[in-house]
């Protein structure tokens, strides 16, 4: 890859995306497949692009991502702080807007672990009198 190649590292819940974003129109790449195929709804590719609408860089880079783990919500939000991250990387001013719109701040939300003697992490057997 180019010396113009941006890197940043995104995760959320158990999804980790890797982002490369590359001078070009545009084009966004998740697994190697178009960004509109990959994730369904409007809503995802908005989040997705928020950092990019944030910063005014929207159509100046290509972004090449590699996500995996999680559904597709936490890879959406892990591509969104991957992007925020490389954004950074690109121009340091940009630090301050995504901060402040919460783009940089790795959401540390997991699934709660199953616990012995119960059904779930919280639900417990059911009661009986007798």
């Amino acid at each position: 890859m180019s010396a113009a190649t941006y890197y940043g590292t995104g995760r959320r819940k158990s999804s980790v995306a890797r982002v490369y974003l590359v001078p070009g129109k545009g084009r966004i790449s998740v697994n190697k497949r178009d960004a509109d195929e990959y994730f369904g709804t409007d809503t995802l590719k908005r989040v997705i692009l928020q950092p990019l609408e944030l910063t005014s860089m929207a159509g100046r880079f290509d972004i090449l991502v590699n996500v995996r783990g999680g559904g597709v919500t936490g890879q959406a939000g892990a591509i969104r702080h991957g992007i925020s991250r490389a954004l950074i990387e690109a121009d340091a001013d940009f630090r301050l807007g995504l901060k402040n719109a919460g783009c940089l701040t790795r959401d540390p939300r997991m699934k709660e672990r199953k616990k012995y003697g119960l059904k779930g992490a919280r639900r417990a057997p059911q009661f009986s009198k007798r």
